[in-house]
């Protein structure tokens, strides 16, 4: 069991052959991500390489990049621990993914064809489907999805990789929430489907921006209240 609490079996094993470092590095972000390392937790060299089935160096040279990037603490005398996110954090996020995304959304209502259209109509039944399952996980899982295959649909690769890398965060600050709005999430995604089906740039933009924009306005009325 490692001391971050996760459960045996939990940690995927690196397999080689392979640049081994990028593997620990993606295999530990992921972990963060979906919160099976959770923020605040420590972690230990030794038992991260055991459950990897690698050395220290490649876990060591994780977690100074991790470091790098805001996801681990570095504390001296006591170690590595997971970020534990802030609300001013959440609210620079919120504020860059809803800058980004708007744009996706008007850059896609410009370009997108049938085929763009019809995937993310699979999408959005799936995503209601999972939700009337009372499946969460698969809900979350198909929105972020969904928002990627818009970002996609827009057609600037730098917007992409930006927005890709906003979203993993995002999702990672927003983890105990996220799935919460079920239907109406989903009813704005139609409403983004028609916009861009009828390639109205104005209108995309203006649902893109309210629909990211929610998780913002129920924390500021939360705190209000």
């Amino acid at each position: 069991m490692l001391s971050a609490g996760l459960p045996q079996g939990a940690v995927p094993r690196i397999e080689r052959p392979g640049p081994l470092r990028e593997r620990v590095y993606e295999t530990l972000l992921e972990l963060i991500t979906t919160r099976s390392l959770r923020p605040g937790r420590h972690l230990v060299e030794s038992e991260l390489a055991g459950h990897l089935g690698v050395s220290r160096q490649p876990v060591r040279e994780a977690l100074q990049r991790l470091s790098t990037e805001g996801w681990v603490d570095l504390r001296p005398a006591q170690g590595a621990f997971v970020h534990e996110p802030t609300e001013a954090e959440a609210d620079q996020l919120r504020t860059v993914r809803t800058l980004l995304e708007t744009e996706a959304a008007r850059l896609a209502a410009a370009r997108t064809g049938p085929a763009g259209i019809s995937a993310l109509e699979a999408l959005c039944a799936a995503g209601e489907r999972a939700v009337a399952d009372g499946d969460m996980d698969r809900s979350v899982a198909l929105n972020t999805a969904f928002h990627a295959k818009v970002v996609e649909l827009a057609g600037n690769t730098v917007l992409a990789a930006l927005a890709g890398q906003v979203e993993r965060r995002v999702r990672w600050h927003h983890a105990p929430e996220t799935g919460r709005r079920g239907r109406q999430a989903w009813a704005e995604h139609r409403d983004l489907i028609a916009a861009l089906a009828g390639r109205d740039e104005q209108r995309a933009t203006d649902i893109m921006r309210a629909h990211t924009q929610h998780p913002r306005r129920t924390y500021r009325e939360r705190e209000r209240g």
